[in-house]
């Protein structure tokens, strides 16, 4: 059995929405998190994960944490859903760097957008752009970021674009991607599944 350790309207949200889309049973388990945008919640002793964060995955007896690992265990461990890439395919490359770029390089910028410090960092709003223009450039080539293909990354480049669309530039491109995504059936499962900030833990 899968066990999801999540906080409602967090990162966690785009693996509820990964599961919903790979068709497995699982059980979530809701947990509070310190919100440090709000300076609310705290430190939850019923979640496992090391730092009181989400997401964390429980899959047997292993514990996975940080949203591209448990993305990236979630589509390895079931291939027959076709939203990765197998080790030994073409496409596995290009698969694991977008998969850590998002962590690695959108958030940071993004969160640098969000914060105001591309306003006078030069250095932070150089690196926002060319997340910007990596992401466009994508989007010009297929209607996916890889591609053809739906995959994981567009769970977890898509739900963030989604949350912070006020911090991206007017592009129909763009819009037209989210439309795409957020519009899948797996989506809409995941949005009810994902619960509310007031009274999140709930059996």
């Amino acid at each position: 059995m899968l066990t999801l350790f999540h906080a409602p309207q967090s990162r966690s949200s785009r693996i509820v929405w990964l599961l919903e889309e790979i068709g497995v049973d699982y059980d979530i388990r809701y947990v509070d998190i310190f919100r440090s945008m709000t300076g609310t919640g705290g430190r939850d002793p019923a979640n496992p994960h090391p730092d009181g964060k989400v997401p964390a995955l429980r899959h047997r007896d292993v514990l996975v944490t940080e949203s591209a690992a448990v993305a990236l265990y979630l589509t390895d461990l079931f291939p027959e859903a076709g939203l990765g890439a197998p080790v030994g395919s073409p496409e596995r490359a290009a698969y694991l760097t977008w998969l850590t770029w998002t962590a690695g390089e959108m958030e940071p910028a993004y969160w640098a957008r969000i914060s105001g410090q591309t306003d006078n960092d030069p250095l932070a709003r150089a690196r926002y752009e060319a997340v910007i223009a990596r992401l466009l450039g994508a989007l010009e080539r297929g209607p996916y970021l890889m591609g053809e293909r739906f995959t994981a990354v567009d769970v977890m480049v898509g739900s963030g674009i989604a949350w912070g669309r006020e911090y991206s530039p007017r592009s129909p491109l763009l819009d037209a991607y989210l439309t795409r995504i957020l519009d899948r059936p797996a989506n809409a499962s995941a949005t009810a599944r994902d619960g509310e900030l007031a009274g999140s833990r709930v059996a």
